[in-house]
């Protein structure tokens, strides 16, 4: 006999047992088989301790069988590791809205999102908003949206401008930060509140996206021991540069991703 785990739970199945038979024995209108975090269509035997998710395609399964299917996609220790941490965003426009829409698919367990702003016309051509969206407070409507991503995370959003009086008390329990501010003075003085009145915070902050340049100059780097900043670090938006949606994105993922080299104790990008 061999002993798989089936959508998070148990099972045991006959030696040789094949693996979309013994799928469509567990749920027969499966249309997506996941073995071992990747999706398949082919037959093949199943191995003891393999791991299958049994899911229809279109129809949101249960919250236990949904942590399954991430945790597989993401791998077990990578998905918890996820699941436990707490990240802040701070500002949700270009940056904000989009690095919180990949930290939830990810599998962040915590967010805490904030942003004093509404949403208006110009800024659909980079952030994470819809037609909708408009008029709604951006805070608001980044944990709808997140919420349709994944609905078993928990979402924490404040409508607020941040500064340093209120920094450490909104954010002091985040195991990380973004940075995704527009002003510069706002930049500053979040990274040095947070750098100087915590010790366990670290930061990844946003500089240098804007513009129509090769997406090859936007990095990641680790400027102090809880500081990371990604960007061109040069290409601010002015006259005649704009912030576009293909830079900006390039410049969340580089954020999201770095976060999750952090919480995986990747601390060197």
């Amino acid at each position: 006999m061999l002993h798989i785990t089936c959508n998070g739970k148990p099972l045991t199945v006959p030696d040789g047992a094949l693996l979309q038979q013994t799928a469509h024995q567990q749920l027969p209108t499966a249309s997506v088989v996941i073995l071992n975090g990747f999706q398949t269509a082919e037959e093949q035997p199943l191995r003891d301790s393999d791991s299958i998710t049994v899911i229809e395609k279109g129809v949101m399964p249960p919250e236990d069988v949904l942590e399954h299917m991430m945790a597989s996609r993401h791998s077990p220790q990578v998905h918890a590791r996820v699941k436990q941490a707490c990240v802040g965003i701070a500002g949700l426009g270009g940056l904000g809205s989009n690095i919180a829409a990949m930290l939830a698919r990810t599998g962040v367990g915590h967010l805490i999102l904030v942003d004093f702003d509404t949403v208006e016309p110009s800024n659909l051509n980079r952030q994470n908003y819809y037609v909708s969206h408009l008029g709604m407070p951006k805070a608001e409507a980044t944990a709808a949206l997140l919420h349709e991503i994944n609905p078993f995370i928990h979402i924490e959003h404040h409508r607020v401008r941040i500064n340093a009086s209120n920094a450490v008390s909104i954010f002091g329990g985040c195991d990380i930060v973004c940075e995704a501010f527009d002003n510069p003075d706002c930049k500053a003085e979040l990274v040095s509140t947070l750098l100087s009145e915590t010790r366990h915070i670290r930061i990844v902050a946003g500089s240098g996206m804007a513009g129509y340049g090769s997406c090859n100059e936007i990095v990641t780097k680790r400027r102090m021991s809880r500081l990371y900043v990604c960007g061109d670090e040069k290409t601010a938006a002015e006259n005649g540069v704009g912030l576009m949606a293909p830079r900006v994105s390039v410049c969340a993922g580089h954020q999201a991703n770095m976060v999750l080299r952090l919480l995986l104790d990747l601390d060197t990008p």
